[in-house]
């Protein structure tokens, strides 16, 4: 059995802000409260390898992996995936966009599945990374919504 979630949110915010604010990895440690550090490992065309770390967690343990993600700003979408899959057999990621009246709708999609000896199992990173993505996510919109209204843009007015 693999690991699925799909989470979304709405940003209140014009579609290039949005884009751009989270496709900007160099800046991930101020738009997420989870990772402490990005390092740029390489760049092909529009596939960036890149080294995320976390925060220590509550027992002080810092994890760290490499990831590729690759944007496509004409489908409004971005693939990413684990290279560094620690205790996953692998990690999919899927990133949409979608202008809306109110905003711009993002969607995380995350397909995974745990290694037979990772400490956890499917069922419990499901719930962890549903959580989790509920409080980035909402982070996420709050600072970009508050980035727009200091530049006094409002949805569907790019600037």
């Amino acid at each position: 059995m693999a690991g699925h979630t799909q989470n979304e949110i709405v940003i209140a915010a014009p579609l290039d802000l949005v884009w751009d604010m989270t496709n900007d990895l160099e800046s991930w440690p101020q738009l997420f409260s989870e990772y402490a550090s990005v390092e740029i490992l390489s760049r092909d065309g529009d596939r960036t390898r890149f080294r995320l770390t976390m925060h220590p967690d509550e027992n002080g343990t810092v994890w760290s992996w490499v990831s590729e993600r690759e944007p496509d700003r004409e489908s409004l979408t971005v693939r990413a995936r684990r290279v560094e899959t620690g205790p996953f057999s692998y990690m999919n990621i899927l990133w949409e966009y979608e202008e809306m009246p109110e905003g711009v709708r993002m969607v995380w999609t995350q397909d995974f599945e745990m290694k037979p000896d990772a400490p956890v199992d499917d069922a419990w990173m499901t719930d962890n990374i549903n959580r989790n993505s509920q409080v980035q996510m909402a982070l996420i919109r709050d600072r970009i919504e508050k980035t727009a209204a200091e530049r006094g843009s409002a949805p569907g007015l790019d600037h």
